[in-house]
């Protein structure tokens, strides 16, 4: 996939598509609004894949995240854009593809001045290959258990990307909850 290449569906703030734009020029410190995904992938056992952004990425680069994020071709389904992006980035298949939250949307600004601004509908799915992910996508990989991550998440925001921070009490509203292990 040559990276380029790809387009970005611009968005109007109710999420009707508006147009297109290079995603090579799309995120800047005046980032417009526009449509992507999140997804966070189970294993067979349930635990979450939780990813650490390359180094190379334009933004949040060494950031602990959810499983993978992308953006949706001009009118490619959602569904659809999930898998190929889990295949692209992770090389990995995917099966029981889920939309868990549907409306999600936020506007953050990283360390070097760059926006995200996007209509970003959530995903669940399983893993249904070995994880091979590619070095300019993902730098490390931890499978682990939802309760413990949402703790860490809980007890260090800034450690982790801001929509990781914000997807993860719509996904565990209880996970929140959960008290951290004790040490030693």
């Amino acid at each position: 996939m040559n990276r380029n290449a790809e387009q970005v569906v611009l968005a109007a703030d109710d999420g009707t598509p508006i147009g297109v734009q290079d995603k090579a020029t799309v995120h800047s410190a005046d980032t417009p609004l526009h449509l992507a995904f999140s997804a966070h992938v189970f294993d067979r056992d349930g635990r979450i894949l939780l990813t650490r952004r390359a180094l190379t990425k334009l933004t949040w680069p060494g950031v602990w995240t959810n499983s993978f994020c992308g953006h949706p071709a001009p009118g490619e389904d959602l569904e659809d854009a999930v898998r190929r992006r889990g295949e692209y980035e992770l090389g990995l298949r995917l099966e029981q593809v889920e939309l868990k939250v549907p409306d999600f949307r936020y506007r953050a600004v990283d360390a070097s001045g760059v926006v995200e601004n996007e209509i970003c509908p959530v995903f669940t799915a399983r893993a249904a290959s070995p994880l091979t992910p590619r070095a300019d996508e993902v730098m490390e990989w931890q499978w682990t258990d939802p309760a413990l991550i949402t703790a860490a998440v809980a007890a260090t925001p800034w450690a982790f990307s801001p929509w990781l921070t914000l997807q993860l009490p719509l996904l565990y509203p209880d996970g929140f909850g959960v008290a951290p292990l004790p040490l030693g």
